[in-house]
């Protein structure tokens, strides 16, 4: 935080919060002479100025004991906010805002990162004095989004702002991040003038290709090719450099004059750069990278690529691209951190929009996704990533977007090992991928293993409305394909239903079942009178038309028959017409094959459901003693400042934190101590040996020891087999039988916590049979549901009920904890024994790792 962050302002610029320094003295002082009289009476009342000078004197001197951030754009302080401690709980609230920046939500932003501050630092009620006059500020602080309680004295009201976090607060930060991220690139995505900065005669080089697409898409603004060495380009005047103005930049010259550029660009006031150039972090050089980072987010310019493809809006008719064919008018937007992928997809898919990212350095999937969210001219939007920058705030944004409009996601990288030795069974387990598939399952994003999927499910996506249900009728001329479609349907889930009797005429020859077989010799119209029936069945949410070219009518014929019958119905058609991949009539789309068809339809119909799935308020987390869990984790790390694994006792300290039922354990260090804890806790019992990972795997474990000879003679045996890696031993009763689950979790720095359960004991690794989910965990019923081993836990062949409602809160409470503690880097609970009496925990492993907090979901800022 030292060095501060940049943030987003409401109309698309860009500025730096960073703390306050002593050496700001100066710009502090220059900021009260450039405020008018009426903005420091407004904020310093009577004293105006006079008191407004003292006053910064105060805050940057060494006395000063309040906490206060300053605001910087284009390279000038414009803004202090600060709050002083002034009693237990309460703090005196201030800011001052350069009078040329007011309106474009600075002092807003800053209130709520003083908020947050605040909050952290204990601070329970922001007070503030505010003169009745000044509207706007009474304005900013009724729409902060927090609780504001009024007192009057004469003209001026007495507010107490309440710091702590709500879910309104974040509601209204949410919103108001929206928009500054839709401004910050409707003059990059939706241009009025564009300069081509490398513009060369020479049909080869990527400046004279860019040119030409701008030209011949039609683009209505204004065109500049800049090329200080040409007077004309493709019949336009060239320039030497970038003009006062413009939108877009697009740069196609070496990257070793790209920062000089980008200077030229900054100082013309330019609002976006595309810079095609390689050379940058993909080429070793990221401190270069970095550098024009630096220089676009300090003059408010939104930097996309470098080492891109370019930007195309079709719907404002730009192509600002270097591609080698012309994108077609859809209604996908496009976004692809691959060029190879990127030209792949333009060449199947229809698009809106496509933005190629290249390095990433600034312009990311996230921001396009804000941008996209209320694009008119976009109904689906598709991502090929080959990394996440954020990917907590990706799924936050994308559990909005996608309650409006599909999310399509390919990334690669499915194969890679972790970024971090792991040794327990969930980190094992819990690779980044997973912690990917759990992430984007909770936004609702779907996603594909292959660039051809994404194609096919996007062009479903775009064509048609969105299925009411499983239930598929499957229609056609040929009996083979359409059972292979039929077996796909059942292989995802999908319901092919008995038809009811008199649906459809009958025909010689025709099995009128459904699948619905024709025939080969079916006419176009008997294939169209088909269609046009189930579609308008009640008892059926998907037709899917199988057809064989050229048996029947033909394939153009058939192709029109399907295409008339469908033009007015609701429901959700597609084809299968075997060798070809195309839309029908720009509506239907057909696919080559009948697994290829109805692997999309499983995708959208899933889809389908998590958007039908009503918003339900967060549950409330389950309680904890938050704050002695944190001493536990501190003191481990201030003693191991690596980290590493928490011992037996604080283990069951930390988890009774969370109210997690752990079997009594006794510590023993040798054969008569491990004979002293059997008997205080009674025979039978477990011994099992601490230090060893995966004790099961070297003799750790003993298990039904009826006598203190057993007892010793256990612990011998395995301190002689296990050797100095065993520390120690732990005694435990033994319990009744039961169903053996694991419960686990992993916390990835980028990710986040992701929590796991599955079948456990010594079949945990070799089963397999797992579920994740992202905590907060608010279904964990329907986790435990999806195991393979989940009908052992209802009564499997006449047993008794396990309590699976101990188990699902016990799934709950583990998501709480490792929300609540990111130095928890692995846990695990192997086995839970569940029980019809509840969730008993017989053996946890926890390990701590020293890392850096995670920012706020509240804190607004640029990654």
């Amino acid at each position: 935080m030292s060095e501060g962050y940049d943030v987003l302002l409401r109309d698309g610029g860009i500025a730096h919060v960073r703390p306050l320094r002593p050496a700001d003295r100066q710009a502090l002082h220059e900021l009260v002479e450039r405020s008018s009289e009426r903005s420091a009476y407004l904020r310093f009342f009577t004293g105006g100025r006079g008191t407004a000078h003292a006053y910064m004197d105060r805050i940057t001197s060494g006395t000063y004991r309040g906490h206060a951030l300053v605001a910087g754009l284009r390279g000038r302080l414009v803004a202090v906010a600060e709050y002083i401690p002034i009693d237990d709980g309460h703090a005196d609230l201030s800011i001052l805002l350069d009078d040329s920046i007011h309106g474009h939500g600075l002092g807003t932003l800053l209130l709520e990162h003083i908020v947050l501050d605040a909050a952290a630092h204990g601070v329970r009620e922001l007070v503030a004095d505010v003169l009745g006059e000044n509207l706007p500020m009474l304005r900013v602080l009724r729409d902060l989004g927090l609780d504001v309680s009024r007192r009057c004295d004469g003209g001026t009201l007495h507010l107490g702002i309440a710091v702590e976090p709500t879910r309104k607060l974040g509601e209204a930060i949410s919103a108001r991040d929206h928009e500054a991220g839709q401004a910050s690139l409707a003059r990059v995505l939706a241009p009025r003038s564009v300069a081509v900065i490398g513009a060369s005669r020479d049909e080869r080089a990527v400046g004279h290709k860019v040119l030409g697409n701008l030209l011949d898409s039609g683009f209505p603004g204004t065109i500049h090719p800049v090329n200080p060495n040409a007077t004309s380009v493709a019949g336009l005047a060239c320039l030497p450099r970038v003009p006062e103005g413009v939108d877009l930049a697009v740069v196609a010259v070496p990257a070793r004059h790209v920062l000089e550029v980008a200077r030229d660009c900054a100082a013309a006031g330019v609002a976006g750069l595309v810079v095609l150039s390689s050379g940058f972090a993909e080429a070793g050089q990221r401190g270069v990278e970095s550098e024009l980072l630096t220089i676009c987010r300090a003059a408010g310019v939104r930097l996309i690529g470098p080492n891109c493809l370019g930007v195309v809006n079709t719907g404002a008719w730009l192509n600002a691209s270097f591609l080698p064919h012309h994108p077609v008018r859809g209604r996908v937007a496009l976004m692809s951190q691959s060029g190879a992928v990127g030209a792949a997809l333009l060449e199947r898919l229809e698009v809106s929009s496509f933005v190629s990212v290249g390095n990433k350095a600034d312009v990311s999937g996230n921001d396009l996704l804000e941008y996209w969210e209320d694009d008119p001219g976009t109904d689906v939007i598709a991502l090929y990533l080959e990394s996440f920058g954020n990917p907590r705030k990706f799924a936050r944004i994308a559990r909005r977007v996608g309650a409006r409009k599909p999310i399509l996601l390919v990334k690669s990288g499915r194969s890679g090992a972790g970024g971090r030795a792991v040794r327990s069974h969930t980190a094992a387990a819990a690779t980044p991928d997973v912690a990917v598939d759990a992430l984007t399952r909770a936004a609702g994003v779907i996603r594909l293993d292959s660039v051809h999927e994404l194609i096919d499910t996007a062009r479903l996506l775009a064509a048609q409305p969105l299925p009411a249900g499983r239930r598929v009728a499957i229609v056609g001329n040929s009996g083979g394909p359409q059972a292979m479609a039929a077996d796909a349907c059942e292989q995802h889930g999908l319901v092919v239903p008995e038809l009811p009797p008199g649906l459809l005429e009958a025909r010689a020859a025709a099995a009128l079942s459904n699948p619905v077989d024709l025939t080969a010799d079916a006419t176009a119209a008997e294939i169209g009178a088909a269609v046009g029936a189930l579609a308008a069945a009640p008892e059926v949410d998907v037709v899917l038309v199988v057809y064989t070219p050229p048996f029947g009518d033909g394939l153009d014929a058939s192709r029109q028959a399907i295409a008339d019958a469908t033009k007015d119905t609701a429901k959700t058609v597609l084809a299968c017409v075997i060798g070809h991949d195309e839309l029908i009539d720009g509506r239907v789309p057909a696919y080559a094959f009948p697994e290829q068809a109805v692997q999309a339809l499983a995708q959208v119909v899933r889809y389908a459901e998590w958007r039908r799935r009503p918003a339900e308020p967060p549950a409330a987390p389950p309680s904890a003693d938050e704050r002695a869990a944190r001493e536990i984790v501190e003191a481990r790390l201030e003693a191991a400042p690596d980290g590493g694994w928490l011992s037996p006792e604080a283990t069951a300290r930390l988890l009774g934190c969370y109210g997690v039922r752990l079997v009594e354990s006794i510590d023993a260090d040798s054969p008569e101590a491990a004979v002293r804890a059997a008997g205080r806790v009674g025979l039978p019992v477990v011994l099992k040996a601490v230090g060893p990972v995966h004790k099961s795997d070297v003799g750790g474990v003993r298990l039904d020891l009826r006598t203190q000879e057993e007892v010793r003679l256990a612990y011998r045996e395995m301190s002689a087999q296990i050797g100095d890696d065993m520390t120690g031993a732990i005694v435990q009763p033994l319990l009744p039988g039961g169903v053996e689950i694991i419960v686990g979790g992993v916390n990835y720095p980028a990710f986040g916590p992701l929590v796991m359960v599955g079948m456990g004991g010594v079949m945990a690794d070799l089963l397999a049979d797992r579920a994740f989910r992202v905590p907060p965990v608010a279904d964990a019923a329907d986790m435990i549901g999806e195991l393979r081993c989940a009908p052992l836990l209802h009564g499997y062949r006449g047993s008794p009920p396990a309590d699976v409602d101990a188990l699902a809160d016990q799934v709950t409470r583990i998501g709480r904890l490792l929300d609540d503690l990111p130095h928890v880097a692995e846990l695990d609970l192997n086995p839970v024994i569940v029980t019809p009496d509840g969730a008993t925990t017989v053996d946890a492993r926890i390990r701590v790792a020293p890392c850096e907090p995670p920012p706020s979901p509240l804190l607004r800022r640029l990654r």
